[in-house]
């Protein structure tokens, strides 16, 4: 049975209350949690952008979930400060941390100042990082010379229990690279025959470890309302690649997604008020052969989305029809 996990969005929810939604998450029955580490949001609708490495050990400290974090080592974080705060995290929280180490997108990074380097440079020096994560890890001291820089680094503090490096891509290419050096993937909801592409593509290139999709969604009590919700807030996150790579702020986003339709926008958000209809949405999914789904309601207001998909959605991917027990309150 695959795993079902909530999306904690840091650029839409306040940190207070993303951790609230987290644990009520647990409560109404999902398996698991993941975010993504930002220090901008993709549009100023959103308006927040806590720091999740903050976030996640209160997570993991208030809830048994196991939980995991897309991040970008190489500028705005040199890699050994992820490893060590990797490694911190999962000596607390043994086999309940994951990371996605990923190449990075110009608008958390810019705030360096540094030039921002082409993708292909960018690609070269997040495998760097990553071997430099995994010697840390193993408890060696990384002295390197390379598109990263590493002088005498060592982490004391060894997790017994290492924390998997799933690579994140959004491409096949990206997709058989990461086989290479990664415990797993991880993507985002695409049309079906491209995850079907990335997913050969990184098994035949020798990929192991989980296959991981993150599904962004739309649900409101009415159709109209749903859609209202998915083009407030992610309209800004219907554009290919290089512009998600490269723009450098908030407002250039939501300059260039002034006039997405609302058809551009069903193309990346499943939207319906039908439970029945994103259950078998998600269902399909698994089908494809992805083990675990992380859903990520659109919309800021999350125990609504929590509620409704606890009763109704959860208990049809896990083959029973019955709605879950009324939850606990959690502090």
């Amino acid at each position: 049975m695959a795993t079902i996990g909530f999306h904690a969005s840091h650029e839409q929810i306040s940190p207070g209350q993303l951790l609230r939604d987290v644990q009520l998450a647990e409560q109404a029955g999902f398996d698991a949690a993941m975010c993504s580490d930002h220090i901008e949001p993709w549009s100023a609708r959103q308006g927040h952008s806590g720091f999740a490495w903050s976030w996640l050990g209160a997570a993991l400290a208030t809830t048994k979930l196991r939980l995991g974090v897309v991040t970008a080592p190489g500028q705005r974080y040199h890699p050994a400060i992820i490893a060590h705060a990797s490694a911190t995290l999962a000596d607390m929280f043994p086999g309940r941390f994951w990371l996605a180490p990923g190449s990075g997108e110009y608008m958390n990074e810019h705030v360096t100042g540094e030039a921002w380097p082409d993708k292909a440079t960018r690609q070269r020096r997040l495998e760097e990082a990553v071997q430099i994560i995994r010697e840390l890890h193993a408890g060696k001291e990384v002295t390197r010379d390379g598109l990263v820089t590493v002088r005498q680094a060592r982490i004391w503090d060894v997790p017994e229990i290492k924390p998997p490096l799933i690579a994140p891509a959004v491409s096949v290419e990206t997709a058989r690279r990461g086989a290479a050096w990664a415990d797993g993937l991880v993507t985002v909801n695409q049309p079906h025959a491209k995850l079907k592409d990335m997913l050969t593509a990184y098994r035949d290139a020798g990929g192991r470890g989980k296959a991981v999709l993150q599904v962004h969604l739309s649900w409101a009590p009415t159709a109209q309302e749903a859609v209202a919700v998915a083009m407030d807030q992610w309209r800004g996150n219907v554009f290919a690649p290089p512009i998600p790579w490269d723009l450098p702020t908030a407002a250039h986003f939501d300059g260039v997604s002034a006039d997405v339709s609302e058809d551009q926008v069903r193309n990346v958000v499943n939207i319906s008020a039908d439970t029945g209809q994103h259950a078998q949405w998600l269902a399909d999914y698994v089908a494809l052969g992805f083990d675990e789904l992380y859903l990520h309601f659109v919309g800021q207001d999350q125990a609504p989305f929590i509620d409704a998909f606890a009763e109704h959605v959860l208990p049809q991917l896990r083959g029973s029809g019955s709605p879950r027990q009324d939850r606990e309150v959690l502090l």
